[in-house]
């Protein structure tokens, strides 16, 4: 794997957090308030699947996929590329738009960045 692109520090809105439960949590509170429930509904799920497969797998997946959407919120580089191509996404969604070149280039563009993310959680 290719490391992870560098960026400006200053475009940092707080450090990133650890990758544990509590410190994912309180870095959610900063840079995303409106995502706790969403938070909780999928901690839920990941300790219920954890618990019916007798695995660790999904609290470890439901960690680092956390860390990847907290590393998107708290990076302005990231997240000026992630919101835009949503929002081409929504309008599409919502019929609002026919342009399926603007679909593309925008699920290109999340992938990048959901890709450069990970890869920067994952160290």
């Amino acid at each position: 794997m290719a490391p992870a692109p560098q960026h400006d520090t200053a475009d940092e809105l707080i450090p990133r957090p650890e990758r544990t439960a509590g410190a994912l949590r309180a870095a959610l509170a900063k840079v995303a308030p409106a995502r706790p429930e969403e938070m909780q509904r999928t901690t839920d799920e990941a300790f219920s699947q954890a618990m019916d497969e007798k695995s660790l797998t999904p609290i470890q997946t439901w960690l680092l996929l956390w860390a990847r959407d907290i590393e998107i919120a708290r990076r302005l580089d990231l997240r000026t590329r992630y919101q835009p191509a949503q929002d081409v996404l929504a309008l599409y969604d919502r019929h609002e738009h026919d342009d399926e070149a603007a679909v593309n280039e925008a699920l290109a563009e999340i992938s990048a960045v959901l890709d450069e993310a990970l890869q920067a959680v994952q160290g």
